[in-house]
């Protein structure tokens, strides 16, 4: 956007109450699938604190050398949701339900295993051949009881399809995914009620959003 203040603005009520962190904490790195870097941003958070969400992953930030990105092989889910947003590079998924596609920076794909899948996620031939920068994220929804055994489903949220927002200021790029924010809806069909935005802040800016 080359202007954010020509975007619709967000901004929280002044009656609004402030919601304190309830805990800081430096999530520890691991390898994911075939070995490619991640870090696990909910290890040892009690569960309470994160239902509807199971796990969330930063998926890099690595710059691959020629030959050296990776995937996972194929794998089984069932009875929740995946959620792989991309920032920087490219990743293909396939699954046994016949969903699938490429994502690029700023693509979501949102898979919904349902009763059960089996699915691969890997890097397309051309970022092997090349390398270059990979950095994402991967974030796990569980689905409600009476939705844990629905059809698999697969939704392809393009970047172009998201809404965008900006804060009062002009300071902040607000990407919303899924879910609602002050009246803005974004792509991502959910089956919890739940909102997904990718905020980026100008250098001194800061944002106050309203929030469920």
């Amino acid at each position: 956007v080359e202007n954010p203040l020509t975007l619709p603005r967000v901004a929280a009520p002044t009656e609004a109450r402030q919601r304190p962190a309830l805990a800081v904490s430096t999530a520890p790195s691991g390898l994911e699938g075939e070995g490619f870097p991640v870090r696990r941003a909910f290890a040892g958070v009690d569960y309470r604190h994160l239902d509807p969400f199971i796990m969330m992953d930063q998926m890099g930030e690595v710059e691959y050398a020629p030959g050296e990105p990776k995937g996972t092989p194929w794998h089984p889910h069932r009875g929740f949701e995946t959620v792989t947003y991309l920032i920087d590079g490219t990743f293909v998924h396939q699954d046994s339900h016949g969903g699938g596609g490429t994502i690029n920076d700023g693509d979501t794909q949102w898979m919904t295993a349902g009763s059960g899948l089996l699915h691969i996620e890997a890097p397309p031939e051309s970022l092997v051949m090349s390398g270059g920068l990979f950095h994402g994220l991967q974030l796990w929804v569980n689905l409600p009881r009476e939705h844990k055994m629905m059809p698999p489903r697969y939704q392809d949220i393009g970047g172009a399809k998201i809404k965008l927002l900006t804060s009062a200021d002009g300071g902040a790029l607000l990407r919303v995914i899924a879910g609602e924010l002050d009246g803005h809806q974004g792509p991502g069909i959910t089956h919890t009620p739940i909102t997904m935005i990718h905020a980026t802040l100008a250098p001194g800016a800061e944002v106050t959003l309203p929030w469920r």
